[in-house]
């Protein structure tokens, strides 16, 4: 048996891109669950892991020889304000590891003591956050959308001190890499162009290779971050999905998902849907986060400015002609998804009014934004005017009115019921990690140690598209009475 190797090409970057730092030993660690899966990908051996050597490691109580941990650099904008320094205050990078298909992965201890950016904070994590971003982030996964990955989750035997006293624990993320805008944010506003141009070198070579050899690497850069942006807050949309943090320093160049603090989905559809309780203004509602999305890739285009052009004017104008392409991607990647969640094979003009239609009525009726898309696939058979989906509806004969024109489209194509049954209930979850159950689940560990219901949501949330029965009740929306409208940093 034999721990994990790592490697460390970002901490052989000039070394102000991080502050070497080791996880602070905690008294007692004990792991809560290992993501096997992942680990088998990962290349790591399943007995040790799984064992007290696996605690140590999980914990920062150990770290191999082969690591070398680092807290990054970064800076941000934070509900718009810029802030010229962040960084890592709670998490250290242990190196990376290459995964079944070579790519090179992050693994980044969360919650393991201050670090050189901590602000005053104590760099440590309750039992809520971490279970949170366990959930949520292989939900995310299960569902098809890019995100960070969760390996381990592992308690300290500690307290830590927010509103109340909490049990701690760590969290050991996954990621493609931990490159943010905020990174490149951090050396542009201290007029580094060298560690820019460092950075960006890395970042081509780790996530757009092909870029290397293409006559202008830095704007294609950008065009790639821009892409990959507005496919990735496209698919948040079409599960109702919420960040609720969209600030610049946790948004990634590898276009993957980051930093689950007061995310949720949605239940009942509102396209201003809140939930993080520190935005107060609704800044990173559901409806706005395609237009945050564009507006931090607009802070990501100022950092590299002086790579693409050696004039200012023509480089302005070559970002400002690739940040106007993001509203079609991400219409288009929307369209493509809506489309598929509504059983629709072929792409013909109307489809996206057809959709847009549909959430209006949705809205209106405080329907269930999961369970109207999973119900329609289920009624695809029932006559005009029955069938579940319309009881989701305050005023059925709202949806009935609407469902006649769908139907209309669907008849203009020959795919089976079945078939089509098949496809959309292969894009609509049944089950995702409603807020309400993400709660109970903290409440048990946090309150009486349980982890059973943890086990079993996680589970569940990750055969998102599967019937599962007798698990049932985790794909129903909550009571009045069960409903969280508020979600909290782990800070």
């Amino acid at each position: 048996m034999s721990g994990p190797v790592f490697s460390n090409s970002y901490a052989a970057l000039p070394e102000r891109f991080y502050v070497r730092t080791s996880p602070t030993p905690v008294r007692e660690p004990r792991l809560i669950h290992v993501n096997e899966d992942l680990a088998r990908e990962l290349g790591l051996d399943l007995q040790w892991i799984s064992g007290r050597e696996g605690a140590e490691l999980f914990a920062g109580n150990k770290v191999p020889e082969s690591a070398q941990p680092i807290a990054l650099a970064y800076a941000g904008h934070q509900f718009g304000q810029f802030v010229p320094q962040l960084g890592d205050g709670r998490a250290v990078l242990l190196g990376e590891l290459f995964d079944s298909s070579g790519r090179r992965r992050d693994v980044q201890l969360k919650g393991s003591g201050p670090t050189y950016f901590s602000r005053g904070g104590d760099g440590r994590a309750a039992i809520g956050p971490v279970l949170r971003e366990y959930i949520v982030s292989e939900a995310m996964a299960a569902l098809g959308i890019p995100t960070t990955r969760t390996l381990a989750a592992a308690t300290t035997g500690e307290p830590v001190y927010r509103e109340t006293r909490l049990p701690g624990a760590v969290v050991t993320r996954v990621a493609a890499s931990h490159i943010r805008i905020g990174t490149f944010q951090f050396f542009a506003a201290r007029g580094d162009t060298e560690a820019v141009r460092a950075l960006a070198d890395h970042a081509i070579a780790r996530h757009y290779p092909h870029l290397s050899d293409d006559g202008r690497p830095y704007l294609g850069l950008f065009s790639a971050v821009v892409s990959a942006q507005a496919d990735l807050v496209a698919k948040w949309m079409l599960v109702g999905f919420i960040h609720g943090v969209m600030n610049t320093d946790n948004m990634t160049i590898s276009g993957e998902t980051i930093d689950y603090g007061p995310c949720a989905f949605m239940d009942v559809f509102d396209p201003g849907t809140v939930f993080s309780s520190i935005d107060h203004f609704g800044r990173y509602a559901y409806a706005n986060q395609p237009y945050i999305a564009q507006w931090n890739l607009a802070r990501l285009a100022e950092t590299l400015l002086p790579l693409i052009a050696d004039d200012k004017n023509a480089a302005i104008a070559d970002a400002e002609a690739v940040l106007d392409q993001f509203p079609t991607r991400f219409e288009n990647a929307f369209r493509t998804g809506m489309r598929r969640k509504l059983g629709l094979e072929a792409d013909r003009q109307g489809d996206i009014a057809l959709a847009r239609n549909l959430l209006d009525v949705m809205a209106r009726n405080k329907a269930d934004f999961t369970l109207t898309f999973r119900a329609l696939g289920n009624d695809l058979e029932a006559a005009a005017g029955e069938g579940m989906t319309r009881s989701l509806f305050a005023v059925p004969e709202e949806f009935d009115a609407w469902a006649r024109e769908w139907r209309a489209r669907l008849a203009g194509e020959p795919m089976e019921p079945a078939a089509r049954k098949a496809a959309m209930q292969a894009v609509n979850p049944k089950y995702i990690p409603r807020n309400h159950r993400v709660e109970a689940v903290v409440e048990a560990a946090a309150e009486h140690s349980d982890f059973a219901p943890f086990e079993e949501l996680l589970s569940v949330v990750t055969k998102p598209f599967e019937e599962q029965p007798g698990m049932e009740r985790y794909a129903e929306a909550p009571a009045p009475d069960e409903r969280v409208l508020q979600t909290f940093c782990g800070t």
